[in-house]
């Protein structure tokens, strides 16, 4: 049994040291492939004038089983790419010739370097060698060409576009609401059947009622119970608003007397028959309600005959009204009237005002309270991230920058030692350190060719924040690729400073960014209040548009 697991176990050792051998093997013969390979460039010119392009065309000649990795991104700064053509690939045999061009380009004057490119084969690493060119300016005759003056800044009037068109909305929400409003609310709408029926007098109502009764079909349908009670109702409703009687509430025989009293103090002048058809078309319409009987139909109609024959009596017994009457209940309905319109913009206010309680508690649920805030009465760094940005080149070397605003051209005095240091600086500027939000982009260049001292500029630029009342200070640092490739430092932290006017701490942030070379260096810095969320954007979005062109 040992003697078998012994075999089993030799057998197991000699299979992975069979594949370990074949693994190195292989990585060996890819390993021997990448260096059979040879690399090499070569440039069609050194030197060009601004804006003419460079041929430069990498060769690679290396195995055909061979991968190939060539540089596709922005890898030749400080000179620009251009185009990248397709690789263009020969065979001979087991050997592959691969060749790509790419074209470059430089727009600022001057001497450059083009950097060593990397190529890939198998992922093992080739460089190519760094090429030296010169791009000058082009040549102008000063004979026949005069020369100017810069030109000043032209102040540009700001677009109120977007402006118009929130207006446009504003005021369109508006009209469709006011349009609500007034249809559902304020316009006298069309007039049910009903209502022109129950705005009719009283007289002309009784009698319309009693035309419809004569043609409905409760006798038809031996319904007299509900004929005699609508029959009833007419007449009594008509004399309860014409002659001023409570019938509704009174019963047959309080009714009659009521009436028989009107007639005695002469403010009814009525006949006896009439009251004696009357009270009998009462009793006939209380025996069909409450004892359940059924008069012949001729009876019944006779009684709606005698009944239009009673309001049409009554109302030729009554006095007319006088002026005094007449001008009270003109008054009435007036008053009436207005009553109803008060009450239908007491409606619309009401549903306005809720549907504005209601946007704004859906806005401050769905966007919180500062925003909603912020939003309805300004504030300047959310105006800032809103509005128009600019996008603009500064200073030489140049720095191309994204910002909310135009950076203003700034005349700033320097001590005498920094100035004999300085060959040329310009400086840039938008907004106040200690305000809501600044940003300043300079660029300067200096007489001794040496390289850019990022510490003393950062030392420099905190020793500004301390001059102008900034306390602990806590800065940080960390590298930083500008938008085509060019390396840079970042410093950033933040520090208090009392506010002169409050007198309360406040704590303020910044950021720097530095960019340079022998003999020049370039810097962005912005300054924001802490807990600004705009603010914060704001410099996210700037230094994602921060891209500068060094000279060698």
């Amino acid at each position: 049994m040992r003697v078998q697991n012994l075999k089993f176990n030799v057998q197991c050792f000699a299979r992975v040291v069979c594949k370990a051998i074949t693994f190195c093997f292989l990585i060996s013969s890819l390993s021997n492939y990448a260096q059979d390979s040879r690399v090499s460039a070569e440039i069609d010119t050194t030197t060009i004038k601004i804006g003419e392009q460079i041929q430069y065309k990498i060769t690679v000649e290396t195995d055909s089983l061979n991968l190939v990795y060539f540089p596709e991104d922005q890898t030749f700064s400080p000179v620009e790419m251009v185009e990248a053509l397709k690789i263009d690939t020969t065979k001979n045999k087991d050997r592959v010739t691969l060749q790509r061009i790419y074209a470059l380009t430089q727009f600022d004057s001057g001497a450059y370097t083009i950097p060593p490119q990397r190529i890939a084969i198998n992922e093992e690493p080739f460089f190519t060698d760094s090429f030296r060119i010169r791009v000058g300016d082009v040549a102008v005759d000063t004979t026949k060409q005069k020369l100017y003056d810069i030109k000043p800044l032209i102040e540009v009037e700001k677009s109120n576009a977007k402006l118009w068109i929130i207006a446009f909305f504003i005021l369109l929400g508006v009209f469709m609401l006011g349009a609500l409003v007034y249809w559902f609310f304020l316009r006298k709408k069309p007039l049910t059947e009903e209502e022109k029926v129950a705005l009719l007098p009283p007289f002309d109502r009784a009698l319309l009622q009693l035309k419809e009764l004569e043609n409905s079909r409760y006798l038809i349908q031996d319904e007299y119970k509900k004929y005699y009670s609508e029959l009833t109702d007419i007449v009594r409703s008509y004399l309860e608003e014409d002659a001023h009687v409570s019938a509704l509430e009174s019963t047959t025989d309080q009714l009659i007397e009521k009436l028989e009293l009107l007639k005695d103090a002469g403010e009814l002048a009525i006949e006896d028959e009439t009251l004696t058809q009357f009270k009998k078309v009462l009793q006939t319409a209380d025996l069909v309600k409450f004892a359940k009987s059924k008069p012949p139909t001729s009876v019944a109609e006779q009684d709606r005959i005698l009944v239009e024959n009673i309001v049409v009596k009554t109302k030729e017994a009554l006095p007319e009204p006088t002026e005094e009457e007449l001008l009270q209940n003109e008054a009435y309905l007036e008053e009436l009237e207005k009553k109803k319109q008060r009450k239908r913009i007491y409606i619309a206010a009401a549903v306005f005002g809720g549907l504005v309680l209601l946007g704004g508690g859906a806005s401050l649920a769905y966007y919180g309270f500062k925003t909603v805030k912020d939003t309805v009465f300004g504030y300047p760094t959310k105006d800032l991230l809103e509005g128009e940005w600019v996008n603009s080149s500064y200073g030489y070397p140049p720095i191309d920058i994204k910002t909310p605003e135009v950076l203003i051209r700034q005349d700033q005095e320097l001590p005498d030692e920094v100035r004999e240091a300085l060959q040329s600086i310009q400086i840039f500027s938008s907004g106040s350190t200690l305000g809501v939000f600044s940003v300043t982009a300079s660029s300067a260049t200096f007489k001794e060719q040496k390289e850019a001292n990022f510490e003393g500029a950062i030392g420099n630029a905190l020793a500004t924040f301390e001059a102008q009342g900034i306390r602990n200070i806590i800065p940080k640092q960390e590298e930083f690729v500008s938008k085509s490739g060019v390396q840079g430092i970042k410093t950033y932290g933040s520090g208090q400073y009392q506010d002169p006017l409050s007198k309360d701490k406040k704590k303020i942030k910044y950021a720097i960014v530095l960019f340079g070379g022998k003999g020049f260096m370039q810097q962005v810095l912005m300054t924001w209040e802490d807990g600004d969320d705009y603010a914060e954007k704001i410099v996210e979005r700037i230094l994602a548009s921060v891209d500068v062109k060094t000279q060698a």
